[in-house]
């Protein structure tokens, strides 16, 4: 199969190839507008005319709908990814939900927010698995974790220009600034290379994108219902804690107030440093499974922490936030594991679909947690769910390989 990697450049130089800064400013885009709604979710709601108890149950829905959209994305766009090509994708899906969130910046009432949040879902599905697959493919494995270190890094700084803006200017600009920025990426795709593995993969009569065929063997199910649950708890953290933060802050008698568009800011602050971290854990250590228990049991401790968090100044809650994010922050790690997992003709396939059905999680998640918190109590309630996510995490992790020094140059036989 053909590759288009290169012994002759020097390793920075590969890892600051067009493909990588392309894959993580397109990354940057998608979690603009993917937090972009837990930010605005309380001020764009009373501007559609809500308020009391429908702020927090008009915001699970709308959450859950751009949720349902990611997770019908994920399947779309990672068949199209192994069956298309990865460049065409990953600006396929830029152009969808950076219309999307043009178009939300119009809504004039809940039902048409709902629709434009599942069409914007859809959009911000296929961007990151497309990235990681085409750094980890353009990449030699020894510096392959230095690329998707990089897209992740860069990519969750978006969170932090999305608190920025949304503090700045109303949250319908707020939206129209994501889409600008959307399209505007757009332009920066002159002159990027497709994978040279998905070209070589092009002329042969190899089965490309077979989604069913990761239910048709119990080692491909299982290899993609792991790599898949050792995401869980990252939106647990974002869908949960993070979104819901000003509720759980008044629970807690926090001192201060708490706004979620601060703890987003915060938690991917920590996210920033957590990818960071972890990618150069990885490299160092040369293992992904080692890296990502270490933060799994971080994230434990942070969890603690935050329902620990009791008459605290609102300082040390946004600290806390941080502390959270940079638990979660194995985010690209993760990915990376799922694309490792699997061979050319399948790994866009998989390396989109893992992290939206991570991402769609937080519908029964959200709903879990509704269920426990009128049995329970809100801290009593979140907690529950958060350690069943951590432990699931946990035994997910046990039953992978590593792949740090994984070949991705093969296919996957179909029997």
């Amino acid at each position: 199969m053909g590759d288009n990697r290169t012994v002759l450049q020097p390793a920075w130089q590969q890892v600051l190839s067009l493909p990588v800064i392309v894959a993580a400013l397109g990354y940057f885009v998608d979690i603009y507008d993917l937090v972009l709604f837990s930010i605005v979710r309380v001020p764009s709601l009373k501007g559609l005319g809500l308020s009391g108890q429908e702020l927090i149950d008009q915001g699970v829905f709308l959450l859950n709908m751009q949720m349902i959209g990611m997770l019908i994305g994920g399947v779309i766009w990672g068949v199209l990814g192994d069956r298309k090509g990865r460049l065409r994708i990953m600006f396929g899906s830029i152009f969808l939900y950076s219309a999307a969130n043009l178009a939300n910046g119009m809504v004039t009432s809940v039902e048409a927010y709902a629709v434009l949040r599942l069409v914007a879902g859809i959009g911000l599905a296929g961007e990151l698995g497309a990235g990681i697959t085409l750094v980890s493919e353009v990449l030699h494995k020894n510096i392959r974790g230095y690329g998707t270190m990089i897209v992740a890094t860069v990519g969750v700084s978006g969170a932090i220009l999305a608190n920025i803006v949304a503090k700045s200017f109303d949250w319908r600009t707020a939206f129209f600034i994501g889409g600008g920025l959307g399209f505007l990426l757009l332009v920066m795709r002159i002159g990027t290379v497709e994978s040279g593995l998905f070209r070589g993969m092009e002329g042969s009569r190899v089965s490309r994108g077979n989604f069913l065929s990761l239910f048709t063997s119990r080692d491909r199910f299982g290899r993609f219902l792991h790599s898949t649950l050792i995401g869980l708890p990252s939106w647990f953290v974002v869908g949960v804690l993070i979104t819901f933060s000003p509720e759980f802050a008044k629970v807690l008698k926090v001192q201060g107030t708490v706004s979620a568009g601060n703890a987003v800011m915060y938690c991917y602050l920590g996210l920033v440093a957590g990818d960071l971290a972890s990618g150069l854990l990885s490299q160092l250590l040369k293992s992904r499974k080692k890296v990502v228990l270490l933060f799994l049991l971080l994230t434990v401790a942070a969890v603690t922490g935050y329902f620990a968090a009791t008459g605290v100044s609102s300082a040390t809650f946004y600290l806390i936030c941080s502390l959270l994010g940079f638990g979660i922050g194995y985010w690209a790690i993760f990915v990376t594991v799922a694309a490792e997992q699997f061979g050319t003709n399948l790994r866009a396939t998989v390396a989109t679909a893992v992290p939206n059905f991570v991402r769609g999680m937080t519908v029964p998640i959200t709903m879990l947690f509704q269920l426990a918190r009128k049995q329970l109590g809100i801290e009593t309630g979140a907690l529950s769910v958060g350690l069943l996510c951590l432990a699931i995490a946990l035994f997910s992790l046990s039953r992978l390989q590593e792949t740090f020094h994984k070949d991705l140059d093969y296919f996957e036989e179909f029997i």
